[in-house]
């Protein structure tokens, strides 16, 4: 297992990554409309200029991913992708782990996760992670952001 900088040519191996990691969660929301599942290629593309793309391979292929960029003394964290095959192996901790490390002089990280994502909040948790804000977003969705502080 490799964790690495992603770069633009993997953009569309992660793309499908996380449409397929992102069913479980919208299942548990019974919305197949959610951001993950209908970003666009070319959008992920552009993201790759704003933000830090980071991956998980193995035998040259990508089974985890997560992407984070800064802004003053915060570093916001968003869509960490684990394939459902090599889920609660670690994989999200150390890609996670290596995001606080690149982001080392920030100060503060955040990000964000829907109400009912157990497992998700559990490692977010786990993590040192904390609720600080609640954003009602549909009848079925809330969303948690969730800090952590140097």
């Amino acid at each position: 297992m490799n964790i690495e900088r992603a770069a633009t040519k993997d953009a569309a191996e992660i793309l499908a990554l996380q449409i397929l990691a992102y069913q479980s969660e919208a299942d548990i929301y019974n919305d197949h409309s959610i951001a993950p599942l209908t970003q666009s290629l070319e959008d992920i593309r552009a993201n790759f200029g704003k933000q830090a793309f980071f991956k998980v391979t193995i035998d040259g292929k990508i089974i985890g991913s997560v992407r984070a960029h800064s802004t003053d003394d915060t570093c916001y964290i968003g869509r960490l992708i684990v394939h459902p095959d090599f889920q609660d192996r670690g994989i999200g901790t150390q890609l996670m782990n290596e995001v606080e490390s690149h982001f080392k002089n920030a100060k503060r990280f955040e990000l964000f996760t829907g109400s009912k994502s157990g497992k998700n909040l559990h490692l977010y948790r786990k993590l040192g992670y904390k609720i600080f804000r609640t954003e009602a977003v549909t009848a079925e969705l809330t969303f948690l952001h969730l800090e952590k502080t140097k």
